[in-house]
C-alpha cells in the first residue's frame, strides 16, 4: 500500500505539516510526565486506528522505560490494575475526549473532575491539547493512507 499523499512534497503542505508537528514537540517538554504522554498517544491512536501512531507510540514508551505488561494492556485498561490513578484518569479523559460524537455531550463533568484531581491547569491543559492533536495526527495518517511498516525507531521524528 503507498500513501495518498506525500505531506512534506509540496511547499505549502511542507510547511503546515512542520509547524503542525511542532506542537506535538513542544507538548514533550511540558509538565505531563512523559510515559502518561504516551500512554495516551497510545490509546487515541488504538481507538482510531492508526497504525503508524500505535507502532510510533508503542515504542516510544518502550524506550522511555514503559514495560510491555502496560504496553499490552492500555487498550483494556479498565480492567487493568496496573495504571496508576492519575494515568486511568488521563487515558479516561482520552477516550471521552476521542470519542466525542459517541459520548454525544463530549467529555463528562465526572470525567474531568477526577482529572482535575490529578492533575494541574498546566497537565490538563497539555493533556487537553496532547488528546486533540493525536487525534489530529491521527485523522491525516488515516485519510491518506500513510502505510505502517512496523519500522519506527525511537526518536526517529525528534
Amino acid at each position: 500500500m503507498d500513501a495518498r499523499l506525500n505531506y512534506f512534497a509540496g511547499p505549502t503542505a511542507s510547511k503546515a505539516a512542520k509547524q503542525f508537528m511542532a506542537v506535538g514537540r513542544s507538548l514533550k517538554n511540558s509538565e505531563l510526565p512523559a510515559l502518561t504522554q504516551e500512554l495516551v498517544a497510545l490509546r487515541v491512536s488504538q481507538i482510531n486506528g492508526c497504525a503508524v501512531c500505535v507502532d510510533m507510540h508503542t515504542k516510544e514508551a518502550a524506550a522511555g522505560g514503559e514495560t510491555s505488561v502496560r504496553l499490552n494492556l492500555v487498550a483494556a485498561w479498565r480492567e487493568a490494575t496496573v495504571f496508576t490513578e492519575a494515568e486511568r484518569a488521563a487515558l479516561e479523559l482520552a477516550e471521552e475526549g476521542t470519542r466525542v460524537a459517541d459520548a454525544a455531550g463530549g467529555v463528562s463533568d465526572e470525567v474531568w473532575a477526577h482529572a482535575a484531581k490529578h492533575y494541574d491547569d498546566e497537565q490538563l491543559t497539555a493533556l487537553v491539547i496532547l488528546v486533540s492533536f493525536m487525534n489530529s495526527v491521527n485523522r491525516l495518517n488515516i485519510i491518506t493512507r500513510q502505510p505502517c511498516k512496523g519500522d519506527y525507531e525511537p526518536g526517529m521524528f525528534g
